[in-house]
């Protein structure tokens, strides 16, 4: 599973004041939550994954990464997660071609595909895991994130944050990253551009992510 643009712009801006334990749902191979052990020196991060081959190559990767020490990997399903804490971060880049063709092969269907219960499901079980002053995260296509924000009412979490990302200023943009928190509040919005011109990354873009690729 390659490294992927909403996956590493998530990892580079969700945020909370100062969290001590992060939650990354889905981690894949673990690199939003090292980016996050990265970001926030004095967390401890745990990631949760459904492919247990993905979760195994993510437990690696923390072994062996700087952050070993804080940050661990569960082969679990969300639904069957119960934490000993509650989080002051939850972050995932999750499947989101909802009721949409299947992936003939078996690993990617679930790492790319879900079921409309399947937003539901990860809504109730954040908010469960939340603390009072958590935020959770989400990187999704805007129809998926549009009715993310609509149906997180009904766990009562209401968007804080909305950013709008652009593949360039001529396009309408192709993902939201929406951040949910319990208290009621005037939402931000903000603009992230990717290409300044074909092949070109944005200095926005760059300034995002130059403490994690080298390129930058």
């Amino acid at each position: 599973m390659r490294i992927n643009t909403d996956g590493v712009l998530l990892g580079a801006v969700a945020a909370q004041s100062a969290p001590v334990t992060i939650l990354d749902i889905g981690t894949g191979t673990g690199v939003i939550a090292m980016m996050l052990a990265q970001r926030f020196p004095d967390a401890q991060i745990h990631a949760v994954e459904i492919d247990p081959s993905a979760a195994a190559a993510a437990d690696q990767n923390f072994r062996n990464s700087p952050f070993a020490g804080r940050t661990a990997a569960f082969s679990i399903s969300i639904e069957n997660y119960k934490p000993a804490v509650k989080y002051d971060l939850i972050v995932s880049n999750p499947p989101y071609f909802v009721n949409d063709l299947k992936n003939p092969e078996k690993r990617k269907e679930i790492a790319r595909h879900a079921d409309a219960y399947f937003f539901e499901m990860l809504l109730k079980a954040t908010a469960g895991m939340l603390n009072p002053d958590g935020l959770l995260w989400l990187v999704l296509p805007v129809k998926q994130a549009e009715n993310v924000i609509i149906n997180a009412v009904l766990q009562k979490l209401f968007p804080v944050k909305i950013i709008h990302i652009y593949s360039d200023e001529t396009k309408e943009p192709f993902r939201q990253m929406i951040c949910l928190g319990f208290e009621v509040k005037e939402v931000v919005h903000e603009r992230v551009y990717i290409y300044a011109a074909q092949g070109v990354y944005t200095d926005q873009y760059k300034q995002l992510l130059k403490d994690f690729f080298l390129a930058f």
